[in-house]
């Protein structure tokens, strides 16, 4: 009996070591797949953020709250700024080497230096592994619509940089109409001015607006579709008739005080709400500064409210005279999300970045910011704005595309840096009195033959 009881101890000892090195040999397998999806990764994240606009607060909330609670094996450290100081961010991060993971960017214009020194990964591979092709208009993923040549973000929409936003009760409180041509808006400042209106406001202190939101639009009316292609070929200058006529048409603006000098004043921030206090007649900015004005979900406040917006037509800038092309737009793609070119493939924090990117630029996003006023024209194709509830202002601009007939060039969408500078610097000065245009349209010359110089 004690020796079976001793045999007995023996095979069950042996029994639980061959279990434990079972146990042993399968373990690391289990715990590795555990570890794996409960590995955490952290995000640097830049994010362009207008604290002006209605639903910023409530984006954050939406959007990015709803995101880190659904994905919490992700760390976002989310930087959010605006305007120049996010630009020059961005400049400082590609000259150090350090960009964040995840970062908001343009397919060209301000964020040429990215593309140029290929600092954002192509998304074209990821796009069709993932088979997203089918889901974005065609234009959001075409290379040539970038300034590498490549699909740098994934694009939230397309834009229209100009509108002219129109308050008919400022204009039917002095006895006028919407001016359709530049006649009849330069004979309506007089009229406007007794009544205590200015005619535009526009916020020209911020130097990009202007060549931005206006300019290009002119440029492309007096130079005709393809005007920036023909300088980019060396088959025109911006010393030409054509681009020197449109310059001189903003010295004419500011001469007949169209443009009033207060406009050199005036910075991003500050003229919604000049306009949404019934100071001006007419408002230039660009598409998207629709969400400026409608309700903000978080508060239930906005700049116009929906039953005065019903006095805001949105449209294009009146025909100009001697211009080759009239009822014309700017526009370009608009603005999206990309990820830093030196993410090692297949890495775990290659996945969560594009996974983050994907989300930014998905149907759920878009639809909100559609919703939101953020964007009008989105880039997905999947998008029905139609069952959507929307405020006049909302409608107004989904609906500009019926008010003109063609688009053309967005000039810092198309130019680099150091060429359309010197063109905002001297449009601005162009205001002040201080160039004329010959001048300014020299120096933008002499930038880009400096420019193309480099570039050989």
């Amino acid at each position: 009996m004690k020796k079976f009881f001793l045999g007995f101890l023996v095979l069950a000892v042996s029994m639980s070591a061959i279990l434990a090195g079972c146990q042993k040999q399968t373990a690391p397998a289990s715990a590795q797949s555990q570890s794996s999806a409960e590995q955490k990764v952290t995000l640097k994240v830049l994010n362009y953020f207008d604290l002006t606009s209605a639903n910023s607060a409530d984006g954050i909330t939406k959007i990015w709250d709803t995101y880190t609670a659904s994905h919490p094996n992700i760390i976002v450290e989310r930087e959010d700024l605006f305007n120049d100081p996010f630009h020059n961010k961005t400049e400082a991060y590609a000259a150090s080497g350090n960009l964040p993971d995840v970062m908001y960017a343009w397919p060209s214009g301000r964020s040429t230096t990215l593309y140029a020194n290929r600092l954002l990964r192509d998304l074209t591979p990821l796009i069709q592994r993932d088979g997203l092709t089918a889901s974005y208009n065609p234009l959001a993923l075409d290379p040539s619509q970038f300034a590498g040549n490549y699909v740098g973000i994934l694009t939230q929409g397309i834009t229209s940089s100009h509108a002219f936003y129109v308050n008919t009760a400022v204009l039917a409180d002095a006895g006028l109409q919407p001016a359709t041509t530049y006649e009849e808006l330069k004979a309506q400042v007089p009229v406007l001015k007794a009544k205590g209106y200015d005619t535009i406001l526009m916020a020209n202190k911020d130097t990009w607006v202007m060549q931005s939101c206006l300019f290009s639009l002119i440029a492309g009316r007096f130079g005709g579709a393809g005007w920036e292609q023909n300088i980019l070929n060396g088959q025109a200058k911006f010393t030409d008739p054509d681009f020197l006529n449109a310059i001189r048409f903003v010295k004419q603006m500011y001469d007949d005080n169209v443009l009033s000098q207060d406009t050199l004043t005036t910075d991003y921030g500050t003229v919604t709400g000049l306009f949404a206090q019934n100071r001006g007649a007419y408002l230039i900015d660009g598409d998207w500064r629709v969400g400026a004005f409608i309700t903000d979900q978080s508060s239930g406040a906005a700049l116009i409210s929906p039953a005065d917006q019903e006095n805001i037509l949105i449209t294009v800038f009146p025909d100009i005279p001697g211009a080759k092309l009239n009822k014309s737009t700017s526009g370009i793609l608009g603005t999206g999300w990309g990820m830093r070119a030196d993410i090692p493939a297949g890495s775990p924090q290659e996945a969560a970045a594009w996974e983050l990117v994907k989300y930014l630029s998905g149907k759920d996003v878009l639809t909100y910011q559609v919703n939101t006023g953020a964007i009008s024209t989105p880039s997905r194709n999947d998008i029905d704005t139609s069952t959507m509830t929307l405020e006049p202002m909302q409608k107004a601009i989904i609906a500009l595309p019926t008010q003109y007939t063609a688009s053309t060039a967005v000039i810092d969408g198309v130019f680099a840096g150091p060429v359309y500078t010197p063109l905002n610097d001297g449009l601005q000065a162009i205001g002040i009195g201080t160039w004329t245009p010959e001048q300014v349209a020299q120096a933008t010359q002499e930038a880009f033959e400096a420019w193309k110089a480099e570039q050989q």
